[in-house]
């Protein structure tokens, strides 16, 4: 039981996290699960919902549920990768991923508001360990160390779950790096915590310009009267929003809803940016759809819906290819496996078996 005299007096957002759904017990209260099945999967991935997307779910299967509570699914593909990209080989400190040239992904945060079930980096995400000072100052050294990058991601986890004095902080001396051009923030906080997105936070997030945000809806349930009023505050700001989506089988693998989905991205002033082929990650090969099938999905958005709502279909290859566009690098097939060149004209193989 929570202590009530020490969560009424957080911020709302931090009393939203304090009261988050952390156990599968806490959703028997709600829906009628199994607490065996769901126990094993949470003991081997940690789970998080916070009030605000339980009470979206309807049942226990429906598209919302599916990506936020465990699923024995996910302990049965013992065949696939924990790290399909590759991301540990290349960190050269620990949280940054330097795969492109001019552009590098810094994890910044180990907790996120939700633990999507389809997430890439289930197997650190909600690990009990936080990352320290120590460890985002080594990053910015990097940063500040390699002249050629450009671009830096703040990513986690989530940074948004992050205090704002740090995270501005961070920010800070990020923009005090002479040669970084843009900063980005990928965050699922909008649509899953919308508390957290305050004028506070928006006004010392646009100090920072040019800064970006990427955040991710999945299904048009996700777009509420709360994250919408989220994404005002950060678009009166001059932050411009991009959605990432995940193609999830029982999802969005719909022609139906993902022309909803885009075009009320596109009213609450969020850029349909990438519809994303899932990770080959280990405890998610259940909301795999064939490429062939993500190909069909966009060829029926096309002229369908305006341009500007018209999302990037891409695939981020295994073993650190980096991302490519669909279908148009997409150069063979194979019985289980779909062949596709990268940035650099190297050759990948993204298994659908």
């Amino acid at each position: 039981m929570k202590d009530s005299s020490v969560t009424s007096s957080l911020p709302p957002w931090r009393q939203a996290m304090a009261e988050c759904v952390a156990a599968p017990d806490g959703l028997s209260r709600v829906l009628p699960v199994d607490l065996q099945a769901l126990g094993k999967a949470a003991e081997t991935y940690p789970m998080r919902i916070t009030r605000h997307f339980l009470s979206l779910i309807r049942e226990q299967n429906d598209p919302i549920a599916r990506q936020v509570i465990p699923s024995v699914e996910e302990l049965s593909d013992a065949g696939l990768s924990p790290d399909p990209l590759c991301e540990e080989d290349q960190s050269p400190v620990p949280g940054l991923i330097h795969r492109y040239p001019h552009h590098v992904l810094f994890q910044v945060e180990n907790r996120c508001a939700v633990y999507c079930r389809h997430c890439l980096r289930k197997r650190k995400v909600g690990g009990v360990k936080p990352v320290t000072a120590e460890a985002l100052a080594l990053g910015v050294d990097y940063i500040r160390s390699n002249k050629e990058i450009r671009e830096v991601v703040l990513s986690g986890g989530d940074p948004l779950v992050m205090e704002d004095e740090k995270l501005l902080d961070l920010l800070g001396r990020l923009r005090s790096i002479n040669h970084i051009r843009t900063l980005r923030i990928h965050s699922r906080v909008p649509g899953v915590l919308p508390q957290r997105i305050t004028p506070e936070l928006a006004k010392g997030l646009a100090k920072f310009h040019p800064l970006y945000m990427n955040i991710q809806f999945n299904h048009p349930r996700e777009i509420t009267p709360e994250s919408e009023e989220a994404c005002r505050i950060l678009a009166n700001q001059g932050i411009p929003l991009g959605c990432q989506t995940v193609l999830l089988k029982g999802v969005n693998d719909g022609e139906a809803v993902l022309r909803e989905l885009m075009e009320e991205l596109l009213r609450i002033r969020v850029r349909p940016y990438y519809l994303h082929q899932l990770d080959r990650v280990k405890g998610a090969a259940h909301f795999h759809v064939p490429i062939s099938r993500g190909v069909q999905l966009m060829q029926a958005l096309r002229g369908g819906i305006p341009g500007t709502a018209i999302p990037h279909y891409v695939v981020d290859l295994p073993g650190g290819g980096g991302k490519a566009p669909l279908p148009e690098s997409i150069v063979g097939r194979e019985k289980n496996a779909v062949l596709v060149r990268n940035f650099e004209g190297n050759i990948f193989r993204y298994e659908e078996g």
